[in-house]
């Protein structure tokens, strides 16, 4: 790369550094948390920068030397280690998870190793399942209560291999498989087999949460206008364990070029989709999402734990990766990644321009509320600067043009695509090319009769008490690891509720319908989150 190329290369990430400069002499407690950005082109470094704070309690800068958890960029990792494994013949991606694991339920149907891979499999997320028992990623969680919890499920989100839902689950029993056939903890398994022939010194698996890592930056959320510091207790697995930094991830994209650690089958296999039936491609390939931005194809995976986010994305037909790393939980790495991305493309024939957004008069009257009647699910929709925020549950996602005319994501784990119809509903595409129609809720919603009581489910393990004063409900929860958890109510329309879930993450809701019986009394709760769909609460005499 000429010389000028890569200094405007260099600006260009050093503007979108900003917003994270500290000015000097700024007064300690002032200062916030940082981000670390990398930008790799055919192979060559070509800028390596960072702002902010590692320790905004020590003071620490971060740098080249900081690591955070990656969370989810991890799950490419795991399933390299499975095909490294069946390349050795020790399994089959074909193989049921069952067989391998015989402590799973036998849902009835064969569910494949491959299944979970491509986030197919149709396994509840287990961080929901425990969720559902009032705790949060704040409490004290070990491997044991997650398997629990995943082996007390008896019915799946769908039948496998036949939509697309991101699940925990799924990553956390392939590390398990990791072990099983390797004999080997996975942290040992994978620093042999991919860390240490990479030269990747500075990446490890570390299960437990509190252990000590050398040069591991602290996570930090927003919080009242500066940031605190994030709890997070759950000992994680091939989920998304991994501490990295962004030049042993660029060693890891450097893989992809010259297949050191699995030769090209390896690469092949990663990157390799699968068809659903509806003859829709999975976008979700194995650890990795394959998108496109701008007319270019792309590979990414996105990383988020309290207080730690992470993007890898990579555009290999034009040899360019942006690492993007922060341990500000209120920072968008997607976005930024993204925004480099943009600075490579700038001036590049063939290329599509930047989406525009349509006029905020365009937008303003998607804003409001809406739910999907017959599964009973909510979205809320905010205008904002950048144009459209649409909340599902807790998470929110920025829809961009598209070239049919709707909006939708074009990143992440989250599949959505839009359409305002003439009637004032709403047209929405979700995964394997699903679609459904979507209604304002327009009126001031009341507590429908008959809500107050308990209900169970079993495969939560989980006792919701349900109490009414006025318009006021709130639910005190019991479950296999919380007691006494308290959370609040809202009517929606009809019979669909929301029950509002404090998060380390943000706003969260998990959407209720009442279940009757014949005669109109209330008998049960059937409750969708978003990594989990119809889980049913019985009513309890």
């Amino acid at each position: 790369m000429r010389s000028l190329d890569r200094l405007r290369l260099e600006r260009g990430v050093r503007a979108l550094l900003a917003p994270w400069e500290t000015a000097a002499g700024a007064p300690r407690g002032t200062q916030g948390p940082g981000v670390t950005i990398g930008l790799v082109q055919d192979g060559d470094m070509v800028t390596h920068q960072a702002a902010g704070l590692a320790s905004i309690e020590l003071g620490v800068p971060v740098g080249p030397e900081t690591c955070i958890r990656i969370a989810s960029v991890s799950k490419q990792f795991t399933c390299a280690a499975i095909l490294l494994l069946a390349a050795e013949g020790k399994l089959s991606l074909e193989d049921p998870a069952r067989e391998l694991l015989p402590e799973l339920p036998d849902f009835g149907v064969k569910l494949t190793v491959a299944h979970l891979m491509h986030n197919s499999s149709g396994l509840r997320d287990m961080l929901e399942i425990m969720r559902q028992g009032g705790v949060d990623l704040g409490m004290g969680v070990g491997t044991d209560t997650l398997l629990d919890g995943i082996c007390r499920q008896r019915t799946l989100n769908f039948a496998p291999g036949t939509r697309f839902l991101y699940s925990n689950t799924n990553f956390l029993l392939l590390g398990l498989i990791v072990e099983r056939l390797s004999g080997q903890p996975l942290a040992r398994f994978l620093g042999h087999r991919i860390f240490a022939p990479l030269g990747m010194t500075r990446t490890a698996h570390v299960p437990d949460p509190f252990a000590p890592v050398p040069g591991l930056a602290t996570g930090y959320l927003p919080h009242e206008g500066g940031h605190r510091r994030a709890a997070h207790g759950f000992v994680i697995g091939g989920e998304g364990g991994l501490v990295s930094c962004v030049e042993d991830l660029a060693l890891w994209d450097r893989n992809f070029a010259t297949g050191v650690v699995g030769g090209e089958a390896l690469v092949r296999q990663l990157e390799t989709q699968h068809d659903f039936p509806s003859g829709v491609t999975n976008r979700y390939a194995r650890g990795l999402r394959i998108d496109a931005w701008r007319g270019v194809r792309t590979v990414s995976h996105g990383g988020l734990w309290p207080g730690f986010r992470t993007e890898f994305l990579r555009a290999p037909e034009i040899g360019s990766t942006a690492i993007v790393i922060t341990n500000d939980g209120g920072a968008d790495p997607a976005e930024i990644a993204h925004c480099v991305l943009d600075l490579v493309l700038e001036g590049r024939s063939g290329v599509h321009p930047v989406p525009a957004l349509p006029a905020p008069t365009t937008l303003a009257p998607l804003a409001g509320r809406w739910i999907q009647r017959d599964a009973a699910t909510t979205l809320d929709i905010a205008l904002q600067e950048g144009g459209l925020a649409v909340t599902m549950g807790g998470a929110t996602v920025r829809p961009l043009p598209l070239k049919d005319g709707r909006l939708g994501v074009t990143h992440g784990t989250i599949l959505l695509a839009l359409r305002p119809l003439t009637d004032g509903t709403l047209e929405i595409e979700q995964d394997a090319g699903h679609t459904a129609i979507w209604h304002r809720v327009d009126t001031k919603p009341s507590l429908p009769d008959g809500l107050a009581g308990t209900y169970g489910s079993e495969e939560m393990a989980a006792r919701w008490t349900i109490a009414v004063t006025g318009e006021d409900a709130r639910v005190t929860i019991d479950g296999p690891v919380a007691r006494g958890t308290v959370w609040a109510l809202e009517p929606v329309e009809g019979d669909v509720l929301r029950l509002m879930v404090p998060s380390l993450l943000g706003k969260a809701w998990h959407d209720v319908r009442l279940v009757r019986g014949a005669e109109g009394q209330v008998t049960g709760l059937s409750v969708t989150t978003n990594r989990l769909r119809g889980v049913q609460y019985q009513r309890l005499a």
